[in-house]
């Protein structure tokens, strides 16, 4: 038997939109699976020998010993993951957690092969998306499956790139999911400090002069949703790397356990720092409560001291105003002596409730 890999099959020029991992859909009707044209490569020794090949061609790599091999598909059905269940012998439950939407971040462990489902974060502003990807991890091939075409597998596709050729051994499929484990979680973390600066300007908002409160509730609320639903998606990613790294399951060759740990130890930054900015900004919020009521108070003492210098003219106006006889009735100098003492009585309250921090 030959050992070489089979060559990609002679098909027309894609289209200029088409990336060049995408199968010609046009050529081979079969590989119409999904939202999108699946997208295949083949590495030998960790450079690419083919791309774009038809997924019927999968089988014929994956005998090749020293070939790793990657599938991607975008939205397909239960029905459509017949392509690569035979082959890699997949799970009914497996198969079944890959087409499902919102599945919990987790790895499953099967005879032969792993099942992964993560998430990728988007933050625009503080509205907070959630990229669903699954993966069948096997010794020699990496089958990612996502729902949403908006996803940006381009990337993933260019840390591989920027990793091709480098002297690791014999890690089979595992070198393709560190760097998708590394992309989701640097991914993660750049999302998590982008959440951290909006603490930040929430923080400002709170011990502002101003102090708008509307604008503090809105964004506040906002950002512990992200927050929420952010941790939701990073807490799973520990298990996740801890399991990878435990050397009684050997899923990670030897070579690879430095990178894995590395990405794990941004996993736990990544859970560590949302609990930290989830506290933050409960902080903030009972801060903005007590700072709220302290403003109430110092109203309400500033009322209280202007309402008792208005007390002083009101009482002596109503005394001098009974219809009895006192010193200066119907005289101009009962006139004067009442004012003096509106006058003399108001400042000198003013001046003490002033020197008291009251107004």
């Amino acid at each position: 038997m030959d050992s070489r890999p089979p060559r990609p099959s002679r098909s027309p020029r894609p289209s200029r939109t088409a990336r060049p991992s995408e199968t010609d859909i046009e050529a081979h009707p079969a590989n119409r699976i999904g939202a999108a044209p699946p997208r295949t490569r083949a590495w030998r020794g960790g450079r690419l020998q083919a791309e774009g090949f038809p997924v019927h061609e999968l089988r014929e790599y994956l005998r090749q010993p020293d070939v790793v091999v990657w599938l991607d598909l975008c939205g397909p059905r239960h029905e459509d993951l017949h392509v690569i269940s035979d082959e890699l012998a997949l799970d009914p439950v497996a198969v079944e957690d890959a087409v499902s939407r919102d599945e919990r971040a987790k790895l499953d462990r099967y005879d032969g092969y792993s099942f992964l489902n993560v998430y990728i974060p988007v933050l625009d502003g503080t509205d907070l998306t959630l990229h669903e990807l699954s993966a069948f991890v096997s010794e020699r091939a990496l089958v990612t499956v996502r729902q949403n075409p908006d996803l940006d597998i381009d990337e993933l596709v260019r840390r591989w790139d920027g990793t091709a050729g480098a002297d690791l051994g014999d890690t089979g499929a595992s070198w393709l999911l560190h760097g998708m484990l590394d992309l989701v979680v640097d991914r993660q973390l750049e999302a998590v400090e982008a959440l951290d600066d909006e603490a930040d300007a929430v923080e400002e908002l709170v011990f502002g002069d101003e102090f708008p409160v509307k604008e503090i509730q809105r964004r506040s609320y906002r950002l512990r949703k992200a927050l929420a639903g952010l941790r939701r998606i990073a807490l799973p990613m520990r298990d996740v790397l801890n399991t990878l790294l435990r050397r009684d399951l050997r899923l990670v060759p030897p070579p690879l356990v430095p990178y894995f740990q590395d990405v794990g130890d941004h996993a736990w930054r990544v859970a560590e720092w949302t609990d930290a900015v989830r506290e933050r900004v409960s902080d903030l919020l009972e801060t903005r409560l007590a700072l709220q009521s302290n403003r109430v108070n110092e109203v309400m003492k500033k009322l209280a001291g202007w309402a008792a210098i208005v007390a002083v003219p009101t009482a002596v106006t109503g005394f001098h105003g009974q219809n009895v006889l006192f010193p200066g009735a119907e005289d101009r100098s009962g006139f004067i002596t009442s004012t003096v003492i509106i006058v003399v009585s108001c400042v000198t309250l003013y001046l003490i409730f002033k020197r008291r921090d009251w107004l």
